[in-house]
């Protein structure tokens, strides 16, 4: 039976068993086995537990901002509030809504050494503008340098130039020397 009850979403082993301890139902008694005036009780105990005499502070929401009331939230409606409270806290701008914000931790554990891992930190890798190859020319995309398995990186704000320099002078000598060279082979072919 607790297991079967701790499988709910919002009800915990102690919610579980104070349930079960106040409605007088045995808890080694299989779920399959209740009778349905008990699984009905059950039902209305999970959703409004403060009819059943359970005290506020055993809720999961008590003093709720929006309505000041004391509830138990149950299922999709957890993730929903907390949701809800984590925007309404980015939109006032408390400082938990900033430690949202910016993926930082909200709770006053410390950042020294430890949460480094999820943000982008420090220099990326790759990204360098290389000499273009024979045939290729150099008005291509700089993430075409990129290998397979890593991330192109395009650096914002920084306009592209054309490479001059030695290198490139030196295989444009090559290609033309080259080509007079399989020009000159065919002729002697003929």
């Amino acid at each position: 039976m607790l297991v079967g009850l701790t499988q709910i979403r919002g009800v915990g082993y102690m919610f579980a068993k104070a349930i079960l301890d106040v409605l007088k139902i045995n808890h080694n008694q299989s779920v399959g086995n209740l009778l349905d005036e008990q699984v009905i009780l059950i039902e209305n105990t999970i959703k409004n537990p403060l009819s059943s005499n359970f005290p506020p502070w055993f809720l999961n929401r008590r003093k709720d901002i929006e309505t000041g009331n004391d509830k138990h939230l149950l299922t999709s409606e957890i993730e929903f509030t907390v949701r809800n409270d984590i925007e309404r806290e980015k939109t006032v701008g408390s400082w938990r809504g900033y430690r949202h914000m910016y993926g930082l931790k909200v709770r006053g554990q410390r950042t020294r050494c430890t949460g480094r891992k999820g943000g982008a930190v420090g220099v990326a890798k790759g990204g360098r503008i290389l000499p273009t190859k024979p045939g290729e020319s150099a008005d291509k995309d700089v993430t075409a340098s990129a290998t397979e398995g890593e991330q192109p990186v395009v650096e914002k704000g920084v306009e592209k130039k054309d490479v001059t320099t030695e290198k490139k002078v030196t295989t444009e000598k090559k290609v033309t020397t080259e080509k007079k060279e399989t020009s000159e082979k065919k002729e002697q072919a003929k």
